[in-house]
């Protein structure tokens, strides 16, 4: 599988950024990609363990269920259960950088089960990826001021 990656740096600290990815059910009001999102089951600290989420990649509607771990407050990490795609991993890093800002990486692994197209594959890294990490930056600095 090829790995994408995106990154930004967001006006706030590494727990704000790590507060607002665990806000699940949140996700349809800030990450414009989420049509829906339902947390299956939480772990032992009450964060999301199993997600099921709908995405609009533009193309289609993709519907998949994640599991999560997390590293607080600097890494959350996925890997696929099933769904749409036959398979799909990820992270998102958070790394202090000493100025009361984060630097947010997105990295994701996708084997959509089919050939994708370039055109396709750029949408997905370009639009939805991009996307999902300006809706992070906007969410913690909005929160935040």
């Amino acid at each position: 599988m090829k790995r994408a990656e995106q990154r930004i740096v967001v006006e706030g600290t590494q727990q704000q950024c790590f507060d607002a990815l665990l806000d699940y059910e949140a996700f349809p009001e800030w990450q414009r990609a989420v049509k829906s999102v339902a947390v299956e089951s939480r772990d032992g600290s009450g964060r999301g363990r199993d997600i099921a989420f709908e995405i609009d990649a533009k193309v289609k509607t993709i519907r998949y269920r994640l599991r999560y771990s997390y590293e607080p407050p600097h890494r959350i990490a996925w890997e696929y259960l099933g769904g749409d795609v036959k398979d799909v991993d990820g992270e998102m890093t958070l790394e202090d950088q000493g100025d009361g800002t984060t630097l947010a990486t997105y990295s994701l692994a996708l084997d959509a089960g089919v050939w994708l197209p370039g055109p396709v594959r750029k949408i997905l890294t370009d639009q939805v990826m991009k996307g999902s990490v300006e809706d992070l930056k906007r969410r913690v600095e909005s929160d935040h001021r």
